[in-house]
């Protein structure tokens, strides 16, 4: 969860008259916020009118197209087999939904500056698996590298500039706000002592683009499965200043300080981000378990209430055999999972994990995608077969 924050100008009042200099007239307040008038909230103060529609363009229907809908097979999917395309909104791969969420893999090779994208659905959880760039927001800017998480609340305008042409993301659409774990904050919504990150590690936005510029400006807007296009007289970063909770901001898979016990301790440990619907857990370089009889890979354990999705960042993951970059595996809620044979074995006396990676667990059943299937190896369900 955000704190408080604010760039550029703003009046010492809200809902009051801010004015221009040079009597130039008002500068039009914006309130940009969530869950009706009881969730996260900014005030945006714009140079023009944020709502001068010029044209209505084409819509396109852009749901993922689904092929297992009801299935109880543990798969592994090689995500780098993802192609790469030039356009930012076309290389993302959506592979795994559900009613709450979107699990995908974009791999863009250009920069997103021929048009704006607004997400009016889904808050967006984009994970930098390779390349660096800036998120360029109206709320701001976050420049990000390897192992950055970025929180995109739904309602953003926004595109992104990239430094190279090799670029992998993992990306999350959540039908639900992302937060921090309530149990890592107070009463007062400060991070606790024992949570494993604070808000010091934030990546908050630093530079205000602010725009003055009357034109044509496309704004592609997904909503209900449609990708929208809607052309607006002025530019959409033309905000001189806001404040508030909602807006996007950033965190490094590298801040997260795990949690270690004498023995090994469950997943929830790892837990980064939470939503209604579903949890985002960081694996990271960590030591291991230190009673003298302690076995470091983790434990067989039963996915009755929810299917975990596990995105393999780097290192070697010690309780899978046979996984590399960009592998994405499916454990479906029913049946039980654990440690491939040999890695129990390879783990004791080990001192500590280099792993790095990514997990999602959803409390509703996923399905999976066409372009799913394509990445599947087919033969994962039956790797634990000695």
């Amino acid at each position: 969860m955000p704190v408080y924050h604010k760039l550029g100008k703003i009046p010492a009042k809200r809902h009051t008259q801010f004015e221009k200099p040079d009597g130039g007239g008002l500068y039009y307040e914006q309130l940009f916020g969530t869950i009706g008038f009881d969730g996260m909230s900014s005030l945006m103060y714009h140079i023009n009118r944020p709502t001068q529609v010029m044209q209505i363009q084409e819509s396109k229907d852009i749901a993922p197209r689904l092929a297992a809908t009801h299935q109880l097979m543990m798969r592994k999917l090689i995500g780098f087999n993802v192609e790469l395309k030039d356009d930012y909104l076309n290389s993302r791969t959506p592979l795994l939904v559900n009613k709450d969420c979107v699990i995908g893999l974009a791999a863009p090779m250009l920069p997103l500056r021929d048009y704006f994208y607004k997400n009016a659905d889904a808050d967006e959880l984009l994970f930098i698996h390779k390349g660096t760039g800036t998120l360029r927001t109206q709320l701001g800017n976050i420049s990000f590298e390897y192992g950055d998480y970025l929180v995109i609340p739904r309602g953003v305008i926004y595109q992104i500039d990239f430094d190279t042409t090799d670029n992998r993301i993992l990306y999350v659409e959540s039908y639900s706000p992302i937060y921090t774990p309530k149990r890592y904050r107070n009463y007062f919504g400060q991070m606790l002592e024992q949570a494993p990150f604070c808000e010091r590690d934030y990546k908050l936005p630093e530079h205000l683009e602010t725009h003055d510029e009357k034109g044509e400006f496309i704004i592609k807007i997904k909503k209900q499965n449609q990708l929208h296009s809607l052309m607006y007289q002025y530019h959409p970063f033309d905000v001189v200043g806001f404040d508030g909770y909602n807006y996007p901001w950033g965190f490094s898979i590298h801040n997260f300080e795990p949690i270690t016990g004498r023995v090994h301790q469950p997943p929830p440990v790892h837990q980064t981000f939470q939503t209604d619907a579903f949890v985002v857990c960081s694996f990271c370089p960590r030591l291991y378990d230190y009673h003298p009889k302690a076995i470091p890979a983790p434990y067989n354990h039963s996915n009755i209430d929810s299917d975990e999705v596990i995105y393999y960042v780097d290192g070697d993951f010690m309780s899978r055999n046979d996984i590399a970059q960009g592998h994405i595996t499916l454990h479906p809620g029913g049946i039980p999972h654990g440690p491939h044979p040999g890695a129990m074995e390879r783990s004791i006396g080990k001192k500590e994990t280099h792993e790095l990676a990514v997990m999602v667990d959803t409390f509703r059943p996923l399905m999976l995608t066409e372009e799913a299937l394509k990445l599947d190896d087919g033969k994962y369900f039956n790797s634990w077969i000695e």
